[in-house]
């Protein structure tokens, strides 16, 4: 199997596996506005990115989105164009950084630069396309971007910041196992790097006691 073959072999699996736990792991985050749900398919999606580059996460993007249009979801055209838009201003974003700068430290930037992007990216298309497929007056969104829309992008990009932190080095190092990725294809350690587990882990543990507060569980 040539090197091309095992690129598009791998970006096949990577869509799949984000199809999957997009249809499994979907819930809402904010209870002012359960039509913003999660879920974790854009933790893939920028995996994807990092190991091949921006052309490739939005390349999953497109067709994990499409397929959700055509199967589960309910918002057509528009939710598939919001789905895009959401993940590659956050994996496209992180991955063109951390094809720059392939380090431990260039790839916590590039999650962190690629959840800003996003939020500041989504509040504007929130703006534009929820009074279109919601049929809300346009202030009425407005009105939502503050108790809502940012605070769940946030949330939501602090998830996915999180979960990559933990998941890419396992699967980047599982895919070499199988010689599916050559040993040049990331110049940072052979080893899971504890420090940026720590990272991941107090990331993910602050997104959940916040999505816990909100419920009003404590």
């Amino acid at each position: 199997m040539n090197k091309k073959t095992k690129k598009i072999a791998v970006l096949g699996m990577l869509s799949a596996i984000a199809y999957v736990v997009m249809v499994i792991g979907r819930f809402p985050l904010i209870p002012v506005a359960p039509f913003l749900t999660f879920d974790p398919k854009d933790v893939i999606i920028v995996i994807g990115g990092f190991i091949g580059g921006p052309f490739s996460a939005f390349i999953i993007s497109l067709v994990v989105s499409f397929v959700e249009m055509v199967t589960v979801s309910e918002t057509g055209i528009i939710g598939m164009v919001m789905n895009v838009v959401s993940t590659c201003s956050f994996a496209c974003t992180a991955a063109y950084i951390y094809k720059k700068k392939r380090t431990i430290k260039g790839a916590i930037i590039s999650l962190f630069v690629g959840v800003a992007t996003m939020t500041i990216v989504m509040t504007l298309w929130n703006i534009i396309l929820t009074p279109i497929y919601t049929g809300w007056p346009r202030a009425e969104v407005v009105k939502l971007l503050l108790p809502a829309i940012i605070p769940f992008n946030l949330i939501k990009g602090g998830l996915n910041a999180g979960l990559t932190m933990l998941l890419y080095k396992p699967i980047v190092l599982g895919l070499r196992k199988t010689r599916f990725l050559p040993e040049t294809e990331d110049s940072g350690t052979h080893k899971v790097n504890v420090g940026m587990l720590v990272l991941g882990l107090f990331i993910l543990l602050t997104c959940v006691l916040i999505i816990l507060a909100l419920k009003g569980v404590f």
